[in-house]
């Protein structure tokens, strides 16, 4: 899910991270191959992009630890090295846009919670609604889009023919499940597309 406008809470808890600090810590959790102190930082509360990070850190420092001979141990210390490295990009990244969105939101927003529809069609579509406005001393302009796609249902070949017809209910799920991936695709592509035009200086007539 892609979530576009920070939490007051997630940008004062990013504020709070010292990057050179993170580092240390990451540096040395690889050392003693376990996590230690990292979690006194409150990286969990920076949102799901850092919460993801730290758990792709967390699964690369176990395997790490759990590695026996000489080749596994190589490579899963590459891999938690790039994990670590991944983890302090991300924070920087969301500082970064901590420090912007402020800026941004002076001259637009654009809503990031959008609700999925109650049944799901092959023709989807999301609804983004925005506000915008010139500068600080003009009124808000308020205004939406909807983004529409018609899902079309491929055989998947990857995988081994059932043995047995699956049943109707089996069938459903399995579609609904399809139409709910693409549906989320969707609203990504939408509400970056959103977010992307009017931070370009994009305006609407």
């Amino acid at each position: 899910m892609v979530q576009i406008n920070m939490t007051r809470d997630e940008k004062e808890a990013v504020n709070e991270i010292d990057r050179s600090q993170l580092q240390k810590l990451i540096d040395k959790c690889i050392y003693e191959e376990r996590t230690g102190g990292i979690h006194s930082l409150g990286l969990s509360r920076c949102g799901l992009y850092v919460a993801s990070a730290l758990r792709n850190f967390e699964r690369a420092l176990g395997d790490y630890s759990k590695a026996k001979s000489s080749k596994k141990r190589e490579d899963t210390r590459t891999s938690v090295l790039r994990a670590g490295s991944d983890l302090v990009h991300t924070v920087q990244i969301m500082k970064d846009r901590a420090e912007a969105e402020p800026r941004d939101s002076q001259f637009f927003y654009v809503e990031d919670q959008i609700l999925p529809p109650v049944s799901l069609r092959d023709q989807l579509t999301v609804w983004v609604s925005y506000k915008w406005r010139r500068s600080v001393d003009k009124i808000w302009t308020h205004g939406s889009i909807t983004f529409s796609y018609t899902a079309v249902s491929r055989s998947d070949y990857s995988q081994p023919a059932p043995t047995r017809k699956p049943s109707a209910a089996k069938v459903r799920q399995e579609r609904e499940a399809r139409l709910y991936g693409e549906w989320e695709h969707l609203r990504n592509l939408a509400l970056c597309s959103v977010r992307d035009f009017f931070k370009s200086g994009g305006t609407v007539a």
